[in-house]
């Protein structure tokens, strides 16, 4: 469920008219629903709290790659979400936002020395450490700040899912985390490290995982491993099974429900007596935002195709052209008559820079505006300036009112962070 929705002919977010923002704030523009974003948090939270002798005390950690926004991590962060981070970066705008150190787990398969130190400085809750390599240099860099953090071994259970060969972080051949055996080894030698505190195994194994089969099994791994590490008198006391639940991006789609999967990490955890985190990013924000932009115009090819050109283009939106993704597309004042098939493309001088072939939409024209759905994951976070176009500026929604919370940049504030060589001035 989501809090877009057609009121007096026009689409709103909560209450909203997106009419108003596109003429206020120009297009194309990111908007997000702070109702949205709350129910999914609660909905997500309700689950795990209907097992609570499993689940009660578990961390939901939202995965900030998935949008970085301050408000939106502020959004959360009064709900008392933590945070997932995989960046230095991603530390500084979690703090910032309001979410303590200790609610932050530091993520990623190539943590830099400087990230580590300030990780450590900072006192995240725990690091998910990767690799043999990482594990050696986090020894030195605690030693030499006398400091001794809590850390997991992130796992990859050789069971690959998700949406996309791009999204899929827990197979064979991804890079992310160590096999299961080398994982025993890794963290019977963090153990014996005076400077580290292991307390945890990780894993995550992909995206926009829509079946809870995959799920299972590499959760099943993790508690096995998990026995066999207190067997041989090693603590386990957490365990962090990642994001990846994935979102309906049509109307007709079918997902597990978050219910189901309680349900299911409930049952593989019952009796393991560890305290859970979850790292869920699009669960929470991919259906709390829309893009919204604006028809610059209708090009008809004597062969009856016609393109939809829009003022949003793959630099605003990359998910279509980097993953296939299909997003919904909707008009914010719907016309009568007969839909009518397009090619949805932007102004981007790539033929990539197209969002949908062959789509039948309600008959559309210039100046008309329409929104992507399921747009607040991976959308405003990935944009750039290709084609040296002003970053999409992004908006939040509460009830009746909004905020911009990233504004557009203009043309002479992009030029002026650039310098030119002394040479050639």
């Amino acid at each position: 469920m989501d809090h877009f929705e057609l009121r007096d002919g026009a689409l709103h977010a909560e209450g909203v008219d997106l009419t108003i923002l596109a003429t206020e704030v120009g297009t194309p523009v990111y908007v997000y629903s702070s109702a949205t974003l709350t129910r999914h948090y609660r909905v997500l939270r309700e689950a795990l709290d209907a097992h609570p002798s499993v689940l009660g005390d578990s961390l939901i950690a939202f995965a900030v790659k998935s949008n970085s926004n301050l408000s939106v991590l502020a959004t959360l962060a009064r709900l008392g979400c933590g945070a997932d981070t995989v960046s230095e970066g991603e530390i500084r705008r979690a703090l910032k936002a309001g979410i303590p150190g200790d609610r932050i787990i530091f993520s990623g398969v190539g943590k830099t020395d400087a990230e580590l130190a300030f990780a450590l400085e900072v006192g995240v809750r725990q690091i998910n450490v990767e690799s043999v390599p990482e594990l050696d240099r986090l020894i030195a860099i605690a030693e030499a700040k006398g400091a001794k953090p809590d850390v997991a071994i992130r796992v990859n259970p050789k069971i690959g899912a998700g949406g996309h060969a791009k999204i899929t972080t827990g197979g064979e051949g991804d890079k992310f985390g160590v096999p299961a055996d080398e994982a025993m080894a890794l963290y019977a030698r963090a153990a014996a490290s005076p400077h580290l505190n292991p307390v945890a195994l990780a894993c995550h194994i992909g995206s926009q995982i829509t079946d809870l089969a995959p799920l299972e099994a590499a959760f099943s791994l993790l508690r096995k491993l998990t026995e066999t590490l207190r067997q041989q008198g090693l603590p386990v006391t957490r365990i962090d099974l990642g994001g990846g639940l994935g979102v309906p991006y049509t109307g007709g789609a079918t997902t597990a429900s978050p219910a189901d999967y309680a349900a299911m990490v409930a049952r593989v955890l019952d009796g393991l007596d560890v305290e859970a985190a979850f790292e869920p990013g699009r669960l929470l924000a991919a259906n709390a935002g829309v893009l919204l932009t604006r028809v610059i115009q209708v090009t008809e090819r004597a062969d009856g195709r016609k393109f939809l050109v829009l003022d949003a283009a793959m630099n605003d939106l990359m998910r279509p052209a980097m993953y296939d993704a299909f997003h919904e597309v909707k008009p914010v004042v719907p016309r009568e008559g007969a839909e009518v098939v397009y090619d949805i493309v932007g102004p981007v001088c790539e033929t990539g820079d197209t969002f949908a072939r062959g789509r039948s939409l309600a008959p559309l024209q210039a100046g008309d505006l329409v929104v992507f759905t399921g747009a607040g994951a991976y959308g405003a976070v990935m944009s750039s300036e290709y084609n040296s176009r002003p970053l999409v500026p992004e908006v939040l929604v509460d009830g009746d009112r909004w905020a911009v919370v990233r504004a557009r940049p203009s043309y002479e504030e992009m030029l002026a962070r650039e310098t030119t060589a002394e040479w050639l001035a």
